[in-house]
């Protein structure tokens, strides 16, 4: 009997002058044009090549992000450096809700593909 499997729907989520579109091969992050100001760029990210997710979670005081980490570039940068990165999507604490589904969202797909 043919197994049938639901088909996958790209999950987007909105973080701080970015927006992430979670695909089952990969996640595509959209900068805004005021980002893009700064220097920051958009960037597809394939996970096959990640080979780590770190976080850290958004405060009253500093706002948080989620980290896609390649061979190149396995370790996140410091806190303050985050938001200028291509592989690094912030959130404010108003996006908590957002930032958690995403974290979720992400480290499953990335997970399940490994």
């Amino acid at each position: 009997m043919n197994e049938l499997r639901p088909r996958w729907q790209p999950l987007t989520f909105d973080g701080y002058l970015a927006r992430a579109v979670l695909h089952q091969d990969r996640v595509e992050i959209t900068r805004r044009r005021i980002a893009k100001l700064g220097g920051n760029r958009d960037a597809v990210i394939r996970f096959e090549d990640v080979v780590s997710v770190t976080h850290r979670v958004p405060t009253l005081l500093v706002n948080g992000h989620v980290w896609f980490g390649t061979a190149e570039e396995p370790d996140a940068p410091p806190a303050h450096l985050a938001a200028g990165h291509p592989h690094a999507l912030l959130f404010t604490l108003q996006q908590r809700e957002t930032f958690d589904a995403f974290l979720e969202s992400a480290v499953a797909t990335w997970q399940a593909g490994r």
